[in-house]
């Protein structure tokens, strides 16, 4: 997840989903993921404390903020790369696990009260965003 001060996804020339400052989550699924591990991520990104605070420390939450969370399927994610030339993606989930997951995630995600955009499963993207900080995480449950 990266902390921006605004993010978009585009389809086919469209814009599809557009947040103002928040998280931008790319959301990779794999194999044993499930509804627990994504209500529990989900509990954990709307309260983990990654934006500024009036002294500057990381003290606050994306709710605390009010901020907006923008999430994109990335089964890239799971890329592994370290033989040949061509990375392998069986680590990641197939597309009938991954795409109910994902979709589950984003509902939880606004059920923590996140004001929440989403990308289209299985579409070629363009996803814009400005990272603030810079700050991004890798968070893996």
């Amino acid at each position: 997840m990266q902390r921006v001060t605004r993010g978009s996804v585009t389809v086919d020339g469209e814009m599809v989903a557009k947040i103002g400052p928040g998280l931008v989550i790319l959301l990779g699924v794999g194999h044993g993921d499930d509804e627990a591990k994504a209500k529990a991520m989900a509990e954990k990104i709307a309260m983990l404390r990654i934006f500024e605070d009036e002294a500057g420390k990381t003290n606050l939450s994306l709710l605390d903020v009010k901020g907006e969370a923008l999430v994109v399927s990335q089964f890239t994610l799971y890329a592994d790369a370290r033989k040949g030339r061509r990375p392998s993606f069986t680590d990641a989930a197939l597309p009938e696990v991954a795409r109910p997951l994902v979709d589950t995630f984003v509902s939880l995600l606004r059920a923590q009260g996140v004001p929440t955009g989403e990308g289209v499963f299985g579409a070629h993207m363009q996803v814009e965003l400005v990272n603030d900080g810079p700050v991004t995480i890798n968070l893996e449950l």
